[in-house]
């Protein structure tokens, strides 16, 4: 079961049913994320949920598509109540790619301590990043994006700040959740995510990681109801123009995972700030595959395509430029 969220052409929210070409419009329901929290409150599964709803044939998914009708498959509406975080070196590879990233440096020099540091945290999900179910296993490396303002439509494009040195993709799964009534984090299912990134400012220190986290990012079109298939391949490539620049296989599910996604999810929530009842979360689990590894540079103008034929549409983005936020010295002292 794949849902989305979407505008009509007065600007009024639905979520539909992918059925097909054509999206079945749930009646009588404008969000996800009420959707989920109504099926918590009567104790069945969001599967179970969406079939008991009133339901009406809807518009051409392409046409929604091509429009940019498309939302993200979840979201709150209070952008602060949706807080966006991911996970890396949780892939098998994944340490791998981060050191030849870092091996990319001007001068062609690897910083030893900051590899050392990168492989560390690789080995301990490698050794304890897979426990027994109910047991805490390794810790991974945690990052946060941002809340519900840095996420676009499937479509858009990336506003990259003027102040970037990269404009570098990332293929993920996303995890979507929302923190039911009593306190509990609830898995709605999974969704394809590009995890938009400043690979150059990661590369000059990794204590620069946070840093290069702060960029837009986007997820969908569809969420994918229910568990995780072990194996999955997709493919992540960069158009420019009518030419693709750059493709590449990416690979995910646990069978490809150097952790659990139970052991992921225990490391975010297990900080009591992330249980308030109501709030959304959005959780990037990481990704082995990058362009940049492979010496790409992508550019405004370019567009990235995420794919993966079990979450049904492709994700694609594009990327431009606005102004920062503030110029230097643009606090006012009160």
């Amino acid at each position: 079961m794949r849902l989305i969220q979407f505008e009509n052409e007065q600007g009024r929210r639905h979520v539909g049913l992918v059925v097909g070409e054509r999206i079945d419009v749930l009646t009588g329901v404008t969000s996800t994320r009420e959707l989920a929290l109504a099926a918590i409150r009567e104790q069945r599964s969001l599967a179970e949920h969406v079939e008991s709803q009133a339901r009406e044939a809807g518009p051409l998914y392409r046409d929604l598509l091509g429009a940019g009708q498309v939302l993200p498959p979840l979201d709150h509406e209070d952008s602060a109540h949706c807080l966006v975080s991911g996970t890396g070196l949780t892939h098998l590879g994944s340490a791998a790619t981060r050191d030849k990233m870092h091996q990319q440096g001007e001068q062609g020099e690897q910083d030893e301590a900051k590899l050392t540091d990168s492989m560390q945290m690789f080995r301990w999900g490698m050794q304890g990043g897979r426990p027994k179910s109910g047991s805490v296993g390794a810790q991974p490396e945690w990052f946060y994006k941002g809340d519900g303002s840095i996420v676009v439509r499937p479509g858009a494009d990336f506003p990259a700040p003027d102040f970037a040195e990269d404009y570098g993709e990332e293929p993920e799964l996303t995890g979507l959740y929302v923190i039911g009534d009593d306190g509990q984090p609830y898995r709605l299912g999974f969704a394809l995510g590009n995890e938009f990134s400043d690979h150059v400012v990661e590369r000059k220190n990794y204590l620069y990681l946070a840093h290069s986290k702060l960029r837009y990012c986007s997820f969908g079109p569809e969420l994918r109801v229910g568990s995780l298939p072990a194996h999955l391949a997709g493919v992540s490539r960069i158009r420019r123009g009518e030419q693709v620049l750059w493709e590449k296989e990416f690979l995910s599910g646990e069978e490809n995972m150097c952790h659990t996604l139970e052991n992921l999810e225990y490391h975010h929530f297990k900080y009591a700030q992330f249980l308030r009842p109501g709030d959304v979360h959005v959780h990037f689990f990481g990704t082995a595959t990058l362009s940049f590894a492979d010496g790409i540079k992508a550019q405004p103008g370019d567009q990235f395509e995420v794919s993966l034929d079990a979450f049904g549409a492709p994700l694609r983005n594009g990327i431009s430029v606005r102004r920062a936020g503030i110029t230097p010295g643009g606090v006012t002292q009160l």
